[in-house]
């Protein structure tokens, strides 16, 4: 089975710690989230990964340099979605390729959406469930009719998973930014059939803003969200990496993620995500956020 993450956005949206890291290198309990999905395709039984690159891309070449199984993409300039898919289409087996963003944190069985793709025989298949806040996409009965609200029907989130053959990325323009779903609107305008996939009861969330990331970090600390067994034993609520240099007096609350990072004494940290690298001087009180670079 074959899959790729699309890895290349700019992450404006968590501005300025994306001009420090790319969005798919933001840790997860200390782990960059792409090697985890990495491995977590791998355990699904995906033995050919695509990973695409743009932003910041010399971090994620370096990440990636020593990770077996994976097949790089640099993008001299941003592709955007249906571009990086074009772009990466030579590389393709031919066979179905399951297609995820690299910066989503979800429960959803991959192997099992991909072989039921592959059983009803779609040319796509996109992984869908009802979430109030992005509940946009239009369907009936087991397809898509439009990526916009209807006036009538019932409206669905697209969770950013997907199970595509690979000719339907070949009327794509190569080498220009463009986005998937222009192109599969345009498909359903030509009649094309788009089905889905319903994946309800599946805990799902992206990381498109900072109180998005922090949450996910709330929800895995204090047992409210499914802890990825590829994450490994975690300390709860106050996840602190080994190499983590602590000082004598420090106040942790609620919940606190730590990397390989060095904490002034008498700091306060609570309900915050400490990354590697970073030095915090002492009698720093730090709540509700992202510690990306020495304060």
């Amino acid at each position: 089975m074959q899959a790729m993450i699309l890895a290349a956005g700019l992450g404006t949206r968590l501005l300025p710690h994306t001009s420090i890291r790319p969005k798919p290198l933001f840790p997860i309990l200390n782990k960059p989230i792409l090697l985890l999905t990495i491995e977590r395709l791998k355990n699904f039984g995906f033995d050919h990964i695509l990973v695409n690159c743009h932003h910041l891309k010399e971090q994620i070449v370096e990440t990636l340099e020593s990770v077996e199984g994976v097949t790089l993409i640099e993008e001299e300039v941003i592709l955007g979605t249906g571009g990086g898919l074009r772009g990466a289409l030579p590389l393709m087996r031919d066979e179905p390729v399951l297609i995820t963003n690299g910066d989503i944190y979800h429960t959803v069985n991959l192997r099992e959406m991909y072989l039921s793709h592959q059983r009803k025989c779609n040319d796509i298949t996109l992984g869908m469930h009802d979430y109030l806040r992005f509940n946009t996409v239009s369907i009936e009965g087991d397809r898509v009719t439009a990526f916009r609200k209807e006036k009538k029907g019932q409206t669905l989130a697209y969770t950013g998973l997907q199970v595509v053959e690979p000719k339907i990325f070949r009327d794509i323009p190569e080498n220009r930014c463009s986005c998937i779903i222009d192109h599969y609107s345009s498909l359903l305008e030509h009649g094309h059939n788009i089905h889905y996939c319903r994946v309800d009861g599946c805990y799902w969330t992206d990381m498109g803003t900072v109180d998005d990331y922090l949450a996910l970090h709330e929800g895995l600390l204090m047992d409210k969200i499914p802890c990825w067994h590829e994450i490994g034993s975690v300390r709860k609520p106050y996840c602190i990496a080994k190499r983590a240099k602590l000082p004598a007096q420090l106040q942790l609350k609620d919940w606190v993620s730590i990397g390989e990072a060095q904490i002034g004494n008498k700091s306060h940290l609570q309900r915050s995500v400490v990354w590697d690298d970073v030095v915090v001087h002492g009698g720093m009180e730090i709540v509700n956020s992202i510690v990306s670079s020495d304060i």
